[in-house]
């Protein structure tokens, strides 16, 4: 995961300094010491670990304890919010032209995910801002491109404008926004063509495109993975076409994040999205505040509620509720309850936004393996309808026949069947706690 290394230098860092009882100079500077080879390690643009380091070193240097923190959490809120500010501060929404449509220029290198990160853009415009997105397909040099392209908007449902590969892309360009305003499209996603390097080609026609269709988003799409070459790409297009804003992709992989954090001070330009996979809905909305409390194991709790919001049927739920009071409990739920969580991401990613996730023995560096929740649900499905709604039927030789209809063993399916037991005591148990406290006039805010 992106970040990893780099977060668990600077936490530990941090945790030297708690139970002082003033935070002094010394402290300052061997703290800023493992900081700025934390960073540099990380990949972070040389320049800007020196002007980060200087202003955390010149805030938390002398400053009075506050009274409700340690002086260990004093210096997490100086290196949070100077984290969070060299990120850009604040959220960098997408604009929104005052007259339809709204035109955003997909600009960067082949291999970047430029096509993919534009359907994506499109699917998030949808479905966060309900928005109606024409996809246009002016690469026509890439080998497969515009098919490629095609293949996303059938995926999505949504329309996708292409001429062809014969036609100059300032052409698609201009047919498309005409072809957008007939046909009531708010937002024109141009997918132009990448190159391997930077040429004087490209940004000729990049430049044409611009002058033509005068978009209101001009978005370079980069590989987090490349670290400080993605920071210099994204440099050279900023000089040449003037970005309005960056697109981050792959930081879920095995990336040490040192792009996200030289990217706003090198170019002045906003990380505006950030990819976190290949599915078509993990591109996420670029928060600063919300990254940087990532990185200090602080968690991401209003990333992981809008997953859920997104994820979570509000009928389902409450139905749920009522059965757990009821302990109606059955496998179906449990499997339509495993479905939705999945459809929030992966789970090692979600309990890395759980706030002192990383403190919690057992969960750092957790892989779930999505494998054996396939497992799970195999077992779940090859039971029968009564199977599911009373387990404690469930004798030997219905085991055996569930572990060769799921093509697992007898030990998983009894494995599941002890958790699932277990799983059910605690919810009475809960319960029961709860209608104590009501009795007692407790409150219990997390139970239903």
């Amino acid at each position: 995961m992106a970040f990893e290394g780099l977060a668990d230098r600077l936490q530990s860092t941090i945790q030297k300094l708690k139970g002082k009882g003033k935070v002094n100079e010394a402290d300052v500077k061997e703290m800023m010491r493992e900081v700025r080879l934390a960073l540099l390690e990380a990949d972070v643009n040389f320049k800007v670990v020196k002007t980060f380091v200087n202003r955390v070193s010149e805030r938390a240097v002398g400053q009075e304890v506050l009274k409700s923190l340690t002086p260990g959490q004093q210096v997490v809120k100086v290196v949070k919010e100077e984290l969070t500010e060299l990120m850009g501060g604040e959220q960098s929404k997408i604009a929104t032209a005052s007259k339809p449509p709204t035109v955003v220029m997909m600009v960067g290198l082949q291999g970047a995910g430029k096509t993919t990160t534009t359907g994506k853009l499109a699917n998030f415009l949808r479905k966060k801002h309900n928005r109606k997105p024409l996809l246009v397909a002016a690469d026509v040099y890439r080998p497969a491109a515009i098919k490629q392209l095609e293949t996303l908007g059938k995926q999505l449902d949504m329309p996708v404008f292409s001429l062809g590969d014969q036609v100059s892309p300032v052409e698609i360009a201009k047919q498309a926004i005409e072809h957008a305003k007939q046909e009531h499209h708010d937002y024109v996603l141009i997918d132009t063509a990448g190159r391997l390097h930077i040429d004087e080609n490209l940004m000729d026609e990049l430049t044409q495109i611009k002058e033509l269709s005068n978009p209101q988003e001009i978005f370079l799409v980069v590989d987090a993975m490349t670290g400080q070459d993605a920071v210099n790409v994204a440099d050279s297009f900023n000089k040449q076409l003037g970005l309005t804003g960056v697109v981050l992709t792959k930081l879920d992989g095995d990336t040490r994040g040192g792009a996200a954090l030289s990217i706003r001070s090198v170019t002045d330009t906003p990380i505006k999205f950030i990819g976190m996979g290949e599915k078509l809905d993990a591109l996420e909305a670029f928060h600063p505040e919300r990254m940087a409390s990532r990185i200090l194991g602080m968690g991401d709790v209003l990333t992981l509620i809008e997953k859920a919001q997104a994820s979570v049927d509000e009928e389902k739920a409450k139905e749920l509720e009522q059965k757990m009071k009821t302990m109606s409990f059955t496998f179906d739920d449990f499997l339509d309850q495993l479905g939705q969580v999945r459809k929030m991401g992966p789970i090692d990613e979600l309990l890395g936004m759980l706030p002192g996730a990383n403190k919690i023995k057992g969960l750092k560096n957790v892989q779930v393996d999505e494998k054996q929740i396939g497992h799970v649900e195999a077992i779940i499905q090859s039971m029968t309808k009564k199977e599911k709604t009373n387990p404690e039927i469930i004798n030997a030789g219905r085991r055996k026949r569930i572990a060769k209809g799921s093509g697992t063993s007898v030990q998983e399916v009894n494995r599941l069947l002890k958790q699932f037991e277990d799983m059910k005591k605690m919810m009475k148990q809960m319960s029961g706690m709860a209608k104590s406290g009501k009795k007692k006039g407790m409150k219990f805010p997390f139970l239903p």
